[in-house]
């Protein structure tokens, strides 16, 4: 990826995060103006080159050109040091959410604009054979125009057919679909949609859906939700390698309680992106046509945004989770 431009074309103006690879920049184009995200990447050490996780993110953005997908804008070899330079954006989802008033929701027409825009993304990627695999609020980014925009690729993959056998050791915990839990060996698109749907529940209600603090755990509280699955529920699940039949038996199915604020046509939505089955689980390209949004509006803005469209420095930090992402999980 050949780029006209040089380090010094940039201005560091402060170091905003620190992982394993590498140090994270906020900085400024000093042709443009333009504030940029400037991911320093130590080669000094690295016997095989530059980091699978950093090749990986650049090889994929490569190919991702989409409005609701974070821009790399430039990669600048500088040796022994290379440079990954992307549109700089200081709000996550999470951080919005949190900050959003004690006893308030997130208003659902953003809500819904949101779902679509992420589903959007996510559509791009999968028609384009790829799956991110490790989707969660904080790799989810909003920029000063109020787009939300997915980031973090260091774990994506693209797919073929016959799907390849992937590493179980990806998506943060409370974001894992049910057939990663359960050890299947091979895993595709739906393990995407299962993430965006715990997305949605929590934008609609502020909290995570389901917080395990372990694998079993994890599984167990979408049990006690969704009900604990069966050979009828889902065909196949028993010969998973981590199925147990002694898995307490839930029978009830309770997602409707856990979300309150979503209407019908939400629930309707989330359930068919929940589905334990991924064969059965909706498919990205039929979020898009669900009733849900019959009365979308992408022009509704986060309130937070529009009143403070400079983007306090407090929101930077979420960098050093973002850039970390890329380069020390596998």
């Amino acid at each position: 990826m050949a780029s006209s431009y040089k380090i010094e074309d940039f201005f560091k103006i402060e170091k905003i995060g620190e992982g394993t690879y590498g140090v994270v920049y906020k900085g400024r184009n000093k042709k443009t103006g333009e504030l940029v995200a400037m991911k320093k990447i130590r080669l000094e050490n690295e016997d095989e080159g530059i980091p699978s996780t950093a090749l990986r993110e650049m090889s994929l953005l490569k190919e991702l050109h989409h409005k609701n997908i974070v821009t790399l804008l430039e990669v600048i070899m500088d040796e022994p040091r290379l440079y990954l330079i992307f549109e700089f954006l200081c709000m996550d989802l999470k951080k919005y959410l949190d900050k959003i008033e004690t006893g308030k929701l997130m208003d659902p027409k953003l809500v819904k604009s949101y779902l679509y825009q992420i589903n959007e993304a996510i559509l791009f990627c999968h028609q384009r054979r790829i799956i991110h695999r490790d989707l969660k609020p904080q790799n989810l980014l909003i920029s000063k125009d109020g787009l939300i925009k997915v980031a973090d690729f260091g774990l994506g993959r693209t797919f073929g057919i016959p799907v390849r056998v992937y590493t179980h050791e990806v998506v943060t915990l409370w974001y894992r679909a049910p057939e990663v839990l359960l050890g299947a060996p091979r895993y595709s698109c739906p393990v995407d949609v299962w993430s965006v749907g715990c997305i949605f529940a929590e934008m609609a209600t502020r909290k995570p859906l389901f917080q395990g603090d372990s694998e079993i755990d994890q599984l167990f509280r979408i049990f006690r939700v969704l009900r604990t699955p069966t050979e009828e529920i889902w065909k196949g699940v028993s010969t998973l390698p981590e199925y147990k039949a002694i898995f307490p038996n839930w029978t009830g199915y309770t997602l409707a309680k856990q979300v309150k604020a979503l209407d019908e046509d939400g629930i309707d939505l989330l359930s068919k992106m929940l589905i334990y089955d991924p064969s059965k689980r909706i498919s990205a390209k039929a979020v898009v046509s669900h009733p849900y949004f019959k009365n979308l509006d992408l022009k509704v803005k986060p309130v937070i945004i529009e009143k403070d469209n400079a983007f306090s420095k407090i929101y930077c930090d979420n960098y050093l989770t973002l850039f970390n992402g890329i380069s020390n999980r596998i």
